[in-house]
């Protein structure tokens, strides 16, 4: 019955975890999901309105958003496989170094709103 599930490449190694950590583990997933969804939905937001900002800045704010949703969606899959693998094999739980791109990607959004509305109140 297990080596039926999918992906292989997590089922088909070691030994059923308790459930409950698994289940926190989707937990966790679903919570990437969503920060990712949160991320491109704010990408179309301000790709779609005008913001006042210039259309080079819009383009970048909204370029980096789209990108770092599109990250965090990576790091759902990638860290919900490193950790069920982990657990299945006994394993100290895998770090989340992959977070650091996130914080990374919404700080230079901020960065440039930033710069883009104190370019707007200089002009």
């Amino acid at each position: 019955m297990t080596s039926k599930r999918w992906p292989t490449a997590v089922y088909g190694t070691g030994r059923e975890p308790d459930p409950r950590f698994s289940l926190a583990n989707e937990r966790t997933f679903l919570a990437w999901i969503r920060t990712s969804l949160a991320l491109l939905a704010v990408a179309v937001a301000v790709d779609a309105l005008s913001l006042g900002i210039g259309p080079r800045a819009q383009a970048l704010l909204a370029a980096v958003l789209a990108l770092t949703g599109l990250a965090a969606a990576g790091h759902a899959w990638r860290g919900w496989a490193r950790t069920e693998t982990a657990m299945r094999e006994d394993r100290p739980l895998p770090g989340n170094a992959a977070g650091v791109v996130v914080v990374a990607g919404v700080a230079l959004a901020g960065l440039v709103l930033v710069g883009a509305s104190l370019l707007r109140g200089l002009s």
